[in-house]
């Protein structure tokens, strides 16, 4: 693996500047392509499964986490009240009590349920300077988010197929998790106590617990037990990840929580006519944006994934005569959605040019015997080279190959 600190760097990536602040680092253009390619993909991926999504403000009322519970029990990684008026307004540390929130601005029947919001939204956790690096810890988080509010009986089918979800976006990012946590309470956490980490009641984490060892179970992946880190209001699945040191760090996750239901007062009415509290089942697909950014250019070394790459394709005009058409090759492309250059006759030779592109997933060679028959002969990243084909042919072939590897074909 390589450390994507000094390779993003050096791939014109991401940056950071002691002006705009430590652990608040910037995508460059090339960094930014890749961004919006998981978000499109991961858009549609929640978009195909059932999820509505919503957009809520990275601020709210110190009383908001109050009732959630973050204040008294996650205030030391939240950035200060800031007064305004008469009221204190907080950068949020999590995005789970805006969506709950949106699940109370509307009455709900037991008929939408199991009711799936997704939102990829900004929050911000005040890290230590000491522990910030990189991409993959920072202040200002961008997160793949989500919520599920369900009845009791779904609640394991809904981190089931949370956790299919996760496994299909691993599969097409070519990522490997390196361990399955279930992260419980202390073994002597006394839940409920004023005193405790931990709210709510013994019985509901059990519930919990039990439920998410079920979803586990089923699925066939080898877990562990970790005792200790669950998140302040219930159990969770924590997908574990590698870094080019070894260092170990959670990208996806699932959650069950009774806690906020109850403290925002949230209900639905049930096949009785009388009104019923949901669980809110919390999950991440990718994680924060900074942190899979991280680990794909450590996993990939720059060579990433077609539907990825920052650049898909590169077209190479042998000399001048070719540059008017190549330039009509471009423009073809970007049509189709590919994101494309033209790398001039005069920056270098043919051989030169493939070699400082050799990342790029495909190269488009454009001669004199091509612009008379129409076509664009492909070399890929591997060194294989294909024959000269149809322009139309080639581009519509090579925007089919660079979409993500679910969607090829028709796959959904």
């Amino acid at each position: 693996m390589y450390d994507h600190r000094k390779l993003g760097r050096e791939l014109g990536l991401f940056d950071s500047d002691p002006l705009i602040g430590a652990g608040l680092p910037y995508l460059l253009p090339a960094g930014a392509a890749i961004r919006h390619a998981l978000e499109r993909y991961i858009a549609d991926l929640e978009r195909r499964s059932g999820y509505q999504h919503v957009y809520s403000p990275v601020l709210g009322k110190r009383e908001l986490y109050e009732i959630s519970g973050h204040w008294s029990h996650y205030s030391d990684d939240m950035y200060p009240p800031m007064a305004i008026g008469e009221e204190e307004i907080v950068l949020r540390p999590s995005l789970c009590p805006h969506h709950a929130l949106i699940y109370r601005s509307r009455s709900h029947s037991y008929r939408e349920l199991p009711l799936r919001y997704a939102e990829l939204g900004g929050m911000y956790r005040s890290e230590l300077s000491g522990v910030l690096g990189g991409l993959t810890r920072v202040r200002s988080i961008q997160l793949n988010d989500g919520h599920i509010f369900c009845t009791l009986d779904q609640v394991a089918d809904e981190a089931r197929l949370a956790l299919d979800l996760i496994l299909r976006a691993y599969a097409d990012l070519d990522l490997r998790p390196v361990r399955f946590l279930l992260s419980l309470p202390a073994e002597d956490a006394k839940i409920g106590d004023p005193a405790s980490k931990y709210v709510g009641d013994a019985a509901s984490w059990a519930q919990s617990a039990a439920l998410l060892r079920e979803v586990l179970d089923q699925a066939g992946v080898e877990y562990e037990e970790a005792p200790g880190e669950a998140a302040f209001y219930g159990p969770k699945i924590d997908i574990q990840i590698a870094d080019a040191a070894g260092r170990e760090s959670s990208l996806s996750t699932i959650q069950v929580d009774f806690h906020q239901p109850a403290r925002f007062e949230l209900e639905y009415v049930g096949a009785d006519g009388n009104k019923h509290r949901p669980v809110m089942v919390h999950r991440s697909i990718i994680g924060s944006l900074e942190r899979v950014i991280a680990q794909l250019i450590e996993t990939h070394g720059g060579a990433f994934p077609a539907w990825l790459a920052p650049v898909q394709l590169v077209v190479l005009p042998i000399s001048d005569a070719e540059e008017g058409y190549a330039a009509q090759i471009v423009r073809r492309a970007v049509d189709r959605g590919l994101r494309v250059e033209l790398a001039h006759a005069d920056e270098g030779s043919l051989g030169a040019r493939i070699r400082e592109n050799h990342q790029v997933p495909y190269l488009a060679v454009v001669g004199a015997r091509e612009v008379a028959a129409g076509q664009i002969a492909v070399r890929h990243r591997s060194g294989d080279q294909d024959a000269a084909a149809d322009a139309g042919d080639v581009l519509d072939e090579l925007a089919m190959q660079c979409k993500p590897r679910s969607e090829q074909r028709g796959k959904v």
